[in-house]
C-alpha cells in the first residue's frame, strides 16, 4: 500500500520582478489621477504665493504645469493661457529663462528677507542659517539668463 503523506506542496511563481498585477491601463490612470492631484496641489501653493510674500509663487506654477503635461493637457493648456503666468510658465518650459523684471523681484524679495529675518532674530547662528538656506536658490536665480 501506498503512504499518503499530507505535504504541502511547492509553489513556484514565474513572475518577472518588472510585472505588476496591476494592469498599465490602470497604472497609467492612477498616475494620472495623482499627477493632477498634486497639480492641483501646487496651484493652490502658488495660490498662497501670491498673497504671502514668504511663499515663491513662479516654482508652484512651474512644477503644477509639468505635472498637468503628463497628465492633463486640458489643465496645462488652462494654464498656460493664464494672462499673469503662462508667459513666464510659457519662457521657462521653452528658453529655461525669466523676464527681467521676474528675476529682479525674486533677488530683492531674497535680500529683504534676510535683512528682515536677521533684525528679527537678534542671533548670528540663525542668521548664518538663514543666509545658508538662501544663497543656493539667490545664486541659481542670478545665474539664470533673461528672456528677450
Amino acid at each position: 500500500m501506498e503512504k499518503i503523506i499530507n505535504e504541502k506542496p511547492e509553489i513556484k511563481l514565474n513572475l518577472d520582478i518588472s510585472q505588476c498585477p496591476v494592469s498599465p491601463q490602470v497604472q497609467s490612470k492612477t498616475k494620472k489621477f495623482f499627477l493632477k492631484i498634486i497639480g492641483l496641489i501646487f496651484v493652490g501653493l502658488a495660490i498662497l504665493g501670491v498673497i504671502l510674500p514668504i511663499l515663491p509663487t513662479t516654482p508652484f506654477l512651474l512644477v503644477a504645469a509639468a505635472c498637468f503635461a503628463k497628465s492633463s493637457p486640458r489643465m496645462q493648456k488652462k494654464l498656460l493661457a493664464n494672462k499673469t503666468f503662462g508667459p513666464l510658465i510659457y519662457e521657462w518650459q521653452q528658453h529655461r529663462c525669466i523676464p527681467r523684471k521676474a528675476k529682479r523681484i525674486a533677488l530683492l524679495t531674497i535680500i529683504l528677507s534676510v535683512v528682515w529675518s536677521s533684525y528679527l532674530l537678534n542671533n548670528v547662528v540663525l542668521t548664518v542659517l538663514v543666509f545658508s538656506l538662501v544663497i543656493g536658490p539667490f545664486i541659481f536665480l542670478w545665474r539664470l539668463p533673461i528672456s528677450k
